[in-house]
């Protein structure tokens, strides 16, 4: 099967008509026609009205070819259909909408190593080709120009695309200040991964509003077939670990390990041999690990003998970590600066 994709933008296509965004105010190579799909130059998207010997699904969302190549197309606010073949070999699906639906389409089965993802329906959500280009790395998939052509086979897409495959990151620590966007980058770099577990290191918020508000809010991003485990054992936690980590944060982690020792006043010394077994466990990290941390370094300095005691250990650990890093970044108002 061939599949010609003469557009891959949005409903009103890219740039967008009277916006002055950055991303619409891109350079010319940017621009994108609103979406268009039509397979082997006679059936359309979306599959309703077929030839004989193709077979759609889930009311016109996919489609499988004589051939047997199967292909799915999952639009904006569409949920990944309940029926349907037991994988696909090509979906295009817009991932600046729920990138999790990628990870529960993995999950399933239905997306493998073999499929091509291609991102589509694409618009000033990403702030430019660039920015789009690093999460759909992560995320294992491409963005295309209008006009490329794919030619499917069952088992296979081709059609001299760039290489799709995720980076061998197995440690990311992210850093950051309060609100920088740390914590949602984190979110974003395993959005697609089929199996995550999350790692809560603070409190639940039990007696405090605010804090609890907080929870909430980080708990209503999280895709829901996520995992969330809440503990301060950070080092058993990575050492038995069997699906990507996201580590969130060492900073609260660090607090509460104070609190378990005593050790805002007393003896710190247990604190420093738990941030050595965490820095052991990260070295040995069986699965991918997200960490997100404070950066501590750029603050007015505490007032107190045991503020400067946290800021000064949190500094040490986030040092220890990043040297034992695969990528290392400082977010700073949501924007990235690498390492």
């Amino acid at each position: 099967m061939k599949v010609l994709l003469s557009g891959t933008a949005g409903g009103a296509g890219l740039p967008e008509p009277g916006c002055g965004c950055a991303a619409c105010a891109g350079p010319p190579s940017a621009h994108r026609r609103r979406f268009e799909l039509i397979a082997d130059g006679a059936v359309p998207f979306p599959f309703l009205d077929v030839p004989r010997g193709y077979r759609p699904w889930a009311g016109g969302l996919g489609l499988t070819c004589p051939d047997g190549a199967a292909l799915l197309c999952v639009p904006p606010g569409r949920d990944l259909p309940a029926e349907g073949p037991a994988r696909y070999d090509l979906v295009l699906i817009d991932l600046l909408d729920r990138p999790e639906r990628l990870g529960q389409a993995r999950r399933a089965g239905l997306v493998d190593a073999a499929t091509l993802v291609v991102a589509g329906w694409l618009d000033h959500r990403a702030r430019s080709e660039e920015e789009l280009a690093r999460r759909l790395r992560l995320w294992g998939a491409v963005a295309v120009p209008d006009g490329t052509e794919l030619e499917i086979t069952a088992g296979q897409a081709t059609g001299g695309l760039p290489g799709r495959a995720r980076p061998p990151v197995r440690r990311a620590l992210l850093l950051g200040g309060s609100r920088s966007g740390k914590s949602a980058e984190a979110e974003l770099r395993l959005a697609a991964e089929p199996y995550v577990i999350y790692v809560a290191t603070g409190p639940g918020g039990a007696g405090d509003g605010e804090w609890a508000a907080r929870v909430r809010a980080h708990q209503a991003r999280r895709p829901a077939h996520w995992a969330t485990v809440e503990t301060t054992d950070l080092a058993a936690t990575i050492g038995k670990a069997i699906a990507p980590l996201l580590i969130d944060g060492l900073g609260t982690w660090l607090a509460a390990v104070f609190d378990e020792h005593g050790a805002w006043e007393g003896d710190r010394a247990p604190v420093a041999r738990r941030c050595d077994e965490l820095v052991a466990a990260w070295r040995q990290a069986p699965q991918p690990v997200v960490a997100v941390s404070d950066e501590v370094g750029m603050g007015v300095v505490p007032a107190t003998a045991s503020g400067r005691a946290f800021r000064d250990e949190l500094g040490r650990l986030n040092e220890r970590l990043a040297a034992e890093s695969e990528y290392v970044a400082l977010v700073v108002a949501g924007r990235l600066l690498e390492l």
